[in-house]
């Protein structure tokens, strides 16, 4: 076992075997517009810093379960900080356009963007559509996207994660768009979406999470969280996630005690931990820190995000 590896065993609580995960498919499907994970253009979002663009690691040489899961956490969680902390600075932007009477050309069309990224159908900058924007431009708590990724991938192990960077099984439906399912049924035109990176494909699952109607009462419950002060729990959205899978309940149990068994409601501390400050220069930091290793648990942001 390496140092970096044994030391970052020691600074999170992770606990050893958890429940293991297969590959399972939404039974409503994302539909081809904008499913990369891309960003409509904002000039308050710093370039993608490069270790962004990296592959997913083969997590499948790991012959202890515990260090693989601190291996596939570890890589995982500053992907997820980077993906959330460029929402919220998205979102700080959508929040300083409501107080404007007028909109420039620019930030209409990046609200024609958004809108269209995210199907929302309201009036162009009128008060239902900014609304609604807010209730879908939001982050997803690190727990709930760290158990689904380990879920759906088997852990980092699944032909599509490795061959196609997809961590949660989203699939894609124009002929070449992605990986065939080995599994198909015949007269199937489906195929399982490939990424540019991993980072790619956290960004396609929060979007899906934001905008697909299955997933209403996931954003529900973050909103009345947002609105009575309580933190984002992973566990608490889990609730929503009922239609991700054709097993319903069952799947949506699994991932609640995938949660609660790896103690991945550390990670939602911490994070909420680095959101402690909120002013626009912090955010920036975090959406641009030069090393993934800066936005792992117990770092100190700002000087290491930047290099």
């Amino acid at each position: 076992m390496s140092a970096a590896i044994r030391s970052l065993m020691l600074a999170v609580p992770l606990i050893a075997f958890a429940i293991g995960g297969g590959l399972y498919v939404p039974s409503e499907y994302s539909e081809n517009d904008n499913n990369t994970g891309s960003e409509p253009a904002l000039s308050a979002l710093p370039p993608l810093p490069s270790w962004a663009l990296e592959d997913l690691p083969d997590f499948s040489g790991y012959q202890d379960a515990t260090e693989r899961k601190v291996a596939f956490f570890s890589f995982l969680y500053p992907r997820i900080v980077l993906a959330n902390s460029r929402i919220l600075i998205e979102r700080d932007y959508l929040d300083s356009l409501v107080t404007k009477d007028t909109l420039s050309k620019k930030e209409y069309f990046w609200l024609e963007a958004q809108s269209k990224r995210l199907r929302v159908e309201e009036e162009h900058g009128s008060p239902e559509q900014f609304s609604l924007l807010r209730k879908r431009l939001d982050i997803i708590p690190p727990s709930l996207i760290l158990a689904q990724a380990a879920n759906e991938s088997a852990w980092g192990t699944s032909r599509f994660a490795l061959r196609g960077n997809n961590l949660f099984g989203q699939w894609c439906f124009s002929k070449g768009c992605g990986l065939v399912p080995l599994s198909r049924i015949d007269g199937a035109s489906h195929e399982v979406a490939t990424f540019a990176s991993p980072y790619h494909s956290v960004r396609a699952y929060i979007q899906n999470l934001n905008r697909h109607a299955s997933y209403q009462g996931l954003r529900n419950t973050r909103l009345d969280d947002r609105e009575t002060g309580e933190p984002l729990s992973g566990l608490a959205l889990a609730r929503g996630l009922i239609s991700y899978s054709e097993r319903g309940e069952e799947y949506v149990n699994e991932i609640r005690s995938m949660i609660r068994y790896n103690n991945l409601e550390f990670y939602d501390t911490e994070f909420r931990k680095i959101l402690s400050d909120r002013s626009p220069s912090h955010l920036k930091d975090l959406a641009s820190a030069k090393t993934e290793q800066a936005l792992l648990p117990g770092q100190s942001i700002g000087a290491s995000a930047e290099g």
